[in-house]
C-alpha cells in the first residue's frame, strides 16, 4: 500500500521564529523533533505576492553589524489556505525542517538506530493533523496487535560553544572509541533505567553485548570520554573537516541553552528629512560609493533606476549626505556594541513637539500634563496609541546566550552556508507608555548612590561576569567595564520591571505580553521607559495599557508599584542580597517574586536590578525614592 506523505508536520507563530524556533533550533513536536534549515533552503517562489518588511533604520543596522550586503527583512515564507484546502499549494509553503536528531528509540522495545537504517517507518497522511506525524518501528519484536510502536527521537545530542551540533555518537560511545567486533552496522538499545540521580540511561550493542551507561558523560570528567567536536552545522548540512576546538558538551533534546536567539528591534519611528536623506543614502551606498565626484551625480540619477529613490532632494543635499557618510567611521561591534537605535526613538519620544499620528505610529499627551502628585517623579507621560516594532533574527549560539549590547562577546552561528542578503524577520503592532523622568531627581540620586558600597558591589560583579563567560578574552585589550550600563539605568530598569509587574495585575496583561525599552544616559540627559505591549494578536491593540497613563490611573499604578516593592515573601534573604565576592550573578535586591520577569519581556535578561536602588527597603540612603510618593 502507498502511503500518501504529507510535507507539513506542524506550525508556529512568526514571533516564535525570533525567539523559540528560529534556524538552528531544535523543534520539538509531539512525536518527533525537527532542525529548522537555514536561510539556503527557504523557498519563496511558491509565494508570489509576498513582500518584505519595510524598516530602514533596522535594515541598516543589520548591514553595519553582520558586514554583508543585507539588501533585505523577510517575513517567514507562508501562504493563505491552509484551513480551508490542507491538501492545496499553501501545505507546500513553510520553514523547512529536517528531523534531528536522527538517531530514533522504539518505545516498546528500546531497539536504537538512526532513520536512514530502515528500521523505521515514517507516516503523515492526515491533512489536518500534521501534528499526528509520527516514525514507527516497522518490525518490533515486542509490538502488539494494532498500530506500530512509536519511535520517538533519541533524547541526547553534542554541542560547544562555538555553535556546533551533532548527533550523540552511540556506537563509539558504547565501544569507548572503537566499533563492534562482530557487526559493522550493528543493532543498539537504549534503556531507560530510571532514578533520581541523573541521567540514567543504558546503552546496550547488541552484537558484541557492550554496554555503557551515559551518567559517564556528564559531570566535570563527562568531555574527556566524548570525541572532539566534527564542527558540524546540521542546519547548513556542513561539517567542518578540521574539526573544532571547542569541548563538546552533551544536551538532552529541549535543553533550554541548546540554541539563544540574537536579534534586533527597531520601532517605526518617523523620521526627519535629513534623517531619511542618511538613510536612503545608506541603503543605496553600494551605487554612491562608486561616483568618483558630485559632477557624476546628476548623471548617475538619471541613468541608474534605484537612485529615483533620491528625487525629493537636491544634488546638492545629496552629495553632502554622501560626504557625510563617507566621513563617519562605520560602526565596530566590538568596539561600539550593536549600532545605535535608541537615539531616534528617544528623540521622537521627548520632543516638545509631538510628530503627526500615522497607522504606524501616533503620540498623545494628556493636555493637564504630568499629574501634580508625580511631578517629583515624571517630567514628561506619553500615550503611544499606535507602535510598531520589526524584528530581525541575525544569528543564533548555543550553550552561552548573547549579550544584549555585545554582539561579539559570544559565537555567533551562521544563518546560511552562502553570502546572506537577507535576514528574517517579523513585525508586531500595539500600544505603549512612555514616561520622562525628572533629570534632577536622577542627577542627585546619582550623587548619591553612584559611590556607595552596593554600587560598587554591582561593579564588581559585571567584571567578574565578563571575565567568567569569557576567559579567551582577558588577554590584550579586554575591557572589564566595557559597555558598563551605567547607574542610572539600574534604576530605570529596576522601576520599569515594578511598573510591568503592577501593570500585568491593574489591567489583566500577562507580562510575557509586554516589553520595554530603557533609554539612560548622563551624557544626554536620557531618562525614559517605554512599556509596550508586542504580541501579535489582537491583545496588544485593545488600549487597555494607553489607559492606564491617563491622570488617575497613573497615580495609582506609580504608587502601587513602589509601596508593592518594599516588601517580597522572599524578604529578608532577597532584601539583603548583593553580588558580592565571588558572585558573578548581576542583580542584587530582586528575585522572581518580585521583579523578575519572562525572558521577551526583559531587555537585559533580568540583570541589572536592585529594589534598593529605587525604595528604601535596608536603610541606606541608596534610594531613588526616599519617600514614597
Amino acid at each position: 500500500m502507498t502511503v500518501n506523505y504529507r510535507r507539513r508536520v506542524g506550525a508556529v507563530r512568526p514571533s516564535h521564529i525570533m525567539f523559540t524556533t528560529g534556524v538552528g533550533s531544535l523543534v520539538d513536536l509531539p512525536n518527533f523533533s525537527v532542525l529548522v534549515r537555514g536561510l539556503d533552503d527557504w523557498n519563496y517562489t511558491a509565494v508570489p505576492e509576498w513582500e518584505p518588511i519595510a524598516e530602514p533604520r533596522l535594515l541598516a543596522a543589520v548591514r553595519a553589524l553582520l558586514r554583508g550586503n543585507i539588501e533585505q527583512l523577510r517575513p517567514a515564507p507562508w501562504l493563505d489556505g491552509i484551513d480551508s484546502d490542507p491538501t492545496g499549494p499553501a501545505s507546500r509553503v513553510g520553514v523547512p525542517v529536517v528531523p534531528f536528531p536522527a538517531w530514533l528509540r522504539c518505545t516498546v522495545c528500546n531497539e536504537l538506530a538512526p532513520t536512514d537504517s530502515k528500521v523505521f517507518g515514517f507516516e503523515n497522511d492526515k491533512p489536518r493533523k500534521p501534528h499526528d506525524a509520527r516514525f514507527y518501528h516497522d518490525n518490533c519484536a515486542r509490538k502488539r496487535k494494532g498500530r506500530k510502536p512509536l519511535a520517538v527521537a533519541a533524547r541526547f545530542v553534542l554541542t560547544c560553544g562555538a555553535g556546533h551540533l551533532d548527533e550523540f555518537p552511540y556506537v563509539h560511545f558504547v565501544h569507548r572509541g572503537g566499533g563492534c567486533t562482530n557487526a559493522s552496522h550493528p543493532r543498539m538499545r537504549m534503556e531507560d533505567r530510571g532514578g533520581n540521580l541523573g541521567a540514567n540511561v543504558e546503552i546496550q550493542c547488541l552484537g558484541c553485548n557492550e554496554r555503557r551507561n551515559m551518567r559517564e558523560v556528564f559531570g566535570r570528567r563527562g568531555p574527556e570520554r566524548l570525541p572532539r567536536c566534527r564542527g558540524r552545522h546540521p542546519h547548513l548540512g556542513w561539517y567542518n573537516p578540521a574539526g573544532c576546538t571547542r569541548d563538546p558538551k552533551v544536551l538532552v533534546v529541549g535543553a533550554s541553552n541548546q540554541w539563544f536567539a540574537q536579534t534586533m528591534a527597531a520601532l517605526a519611528v518617523p523620521r526627519t528629512n535629513a534623517a531619511e536623506l542618511d538613510t536612503k543614502v545608506e541603503q543605496l551606498w553600494g551605487v554612491l560609493t562608486t561616483l568618483p565626484g558630485a559632477a557624476m551625480l546628476p548623471y548617475a540619477r538619471a541613468n541608474v533606476p534605484s537612485l529615483k529613490a533620491l528625487e525629493k532632494w537636491t544634488d546638492e543635499e545629496i552629495w553632502a549626505a554622501v560626504e557625510k557618510r563617507r566621513a563617519t567611521p562605520a560602526p565596530d561591534p566590538q568596539k561600539d556594541g550593536y549600532p545605535d537605535l535608541r537615539t531616534p526613538e528617544w528623540q521622537i519620544f521627548s520632543a516638545k513637539q509631538l510628530p503627526a499620528a500615522t497607522d504606524d505610529f501616533t503620540l498623545r499627551r494628556d493636555p493637564a500634563g504630568v499629574p501634580e502628585l508625580l511631578k517629583g517623579i515624571y517630567a514628561d507621560v506619553v500615550q503611544a496609541e499606535r507602535l510598531r516594532e520589526v524584528r530581525a533574527l541575525i544569528g543564533f549560539t548555543r550553550v552561552d546566550a548573547p549579550d544584549p549590547d555585545d554582539p561579539d562577546l559570544v559565537t555567533r552561528a551562521p544563518l546560511a552556508l552562502g553570502n546572506v542578503t537577507w535576514v528574517p524577520a517579523s513585525e508586531v503592532r500595539g500600544e505603549g507608555i512612555f514616561l520622562r523622568l525628572s533629570e534632577d531627581l536622577l542627577t542627585a540620586w546619582e550623587e548619591r548612590a553612584g559611590p556607595s558600597a552596593a554600587m560598587a558591589e554591582h561593579q564588581g560583579a559585571y567584571v567578574r561576569f565578563r571575565g567568567a563567560r569569557h576567559t579567551d578574552r582577558l588577554g590584550k585589550g579586554f575591557e572589564p567595564m566595557r559597555l558598563w550600563p551605567g547607574e542610572r539605568y539600574i534604576a530605570l530598569h529596576t522601576l520599569s520591571h515594578m511598573l510591568i509587574r503592577t501593570i500585568a495585575l491593574e489591567c489583566g496583561y500577562s507580562s510575557a505580553s509586554l516589553s520595554e525599552r530603557i533609554y539612560a544616559s548622563t551624557a544626554d540627559a536620557r531618562a525614559g521607559i517605554l512599556i509596550y505591549t508586542a504580541v501579535p494578536d489582537a491583545e496588544g491593540t485593545l488600549g487597555g495599557l494607553v489607559s492606564l497613563a491617563e491622570p488617575d490611573q497613573l497615580v495609582r499604578l506609580t504608587r502601587r508599584a513602589l509601596r508593592d516593592a518594599m516588601r517580597c515573601s522572599s524578604d529578608p534573604l532577597c532584601t539583603e542580597r548583593l553580588p558580592m565576592y565571588p558572585a558573578e550573578y548581576l542583580h542584587g535586591a530582586a528575585c522572581h517574586v518580585c521583579l523578575f520577569v519572562s525572558e521577551t519581556t526583559c531587555e537585559r535578561g533580568n540583570r541589572f536590578l536592585d529594589r534598593r536602588f529605587v525604595v528604601p527597603i535596608d536603610g541606606t540612603d541608596v534610594a531613588l525614592f526616599p519617600e514614597l510618593p
